[in-house]
């Protein structure tokens, strides 16, 4: 009877165990993890102590605040992002995302937060003034991103000698350094924040290939988490935080109302 008893509970304690490790485990509905490109300034990239910054890191934390949550930016490889966020291992994508149609089709949207276009940045020194003339030239870009839809878009693409894709814009705009690229196809927000961090080295052509605007991924089924978000988004307008945060990186308020 002892010996009964005591596999008995030898039993309960092994599926306490199991219970407790189940719940440790599943998902705390408190915490948001966002996506992110860390390499990917001013909106998300790491600073020179290898902290994590950036416009859209400062909104999202404010925005967690106004939700009552707590946020863990996690960097993902870009190319697979709407992936990461229907398996569940992000909870946004937050961080320079293009709103487009084919991006209406995977994940729910927020309004759009920024303006942005795309553009093309050459080396100062380049002769290059134009998109046209870009012919038989090699160009680079981010793989996956809304810089190739932009030139895949546009009837220049066709008489382009080659596209080089990247995991990140750092690495191409390195590669136009080197110039093993020509020109780079980049958000003009990140042009612009590297063009100020390199004064002489880059130029922008007048001409930009699209106009776009930036959002906020959330996994599609998820209508209670973006009702709360945008809500939290749209305070943030009304009480002057988002023009704040937009000063700080952008030396002006850019932010969508």
């Amino acid at each position: 009877m002892k010996r009964k008893s005591a596999i008995l509970i030898l039993v309960l304690g092994m599926m306490l165990i199991a219970l407790a490790g189940c719940s440790s485990s599943g998902k705390d509905d408190n915490k948001l993890v966002i996506g992110i490109d860390d390499k990917f300034a001013p909106m998300g990239f790491r600073d020179e102590n290898n902290e994590i910054v950036g416009f859209d890191i400062d909104y999202a934390k404010a925005a967690a605040e106004k939700m009552g949550m707590e946020v863990t930016f996690q960097p993902i490889d870009w190319s697979a992002k709407e992936s990461e966020l229907n398996s569940g291992r992000i909870d946004l994508i937050w961080n320079g995302y293009t709103i487009t149609e084919e991006r209406k089709g995977k994940v729910l949207f927020t309004k759009p937060y920024l303006k942005n276009s795309q553009v093309i940045v050459t080396l100062a020194e380049s002769p290059i003034s134009e998109i046209s003339e870009l012919a038989g030239k090699v160009v680079g870009l981010q793989s996956l991103s809304s810089a190739a839809d932009a030139l895949n878009g546009n009837p220049i693409k066709g008489e382009i000698k080659e596209v080089s894709e990247f995991p990140d814009n750092v690495l191409a705009l390195s590669d136009l350094k080197t110039k093993r690229l020509d020109a780079v196809v980049i958000d003009e927000v990140v042009a612009r924040y590297y063009m100020s961090k390199e004064v002489g080295t880059f130029k922008l052509l007048d001409e930009s290939l699209a106009p776009e605007e930036y959002g906020i991924g959330v996994k599609k089924g998820k209508e209670e988490l973006l009702n709360k978000l945008q809500k939290a988004l749209d305070e943030l307008g009304q009480d002057g935080t988002a023009a704040q945060i937009s000063e700080t990186w952008f030396g002006e308020d850019k932010v969508l109302k």
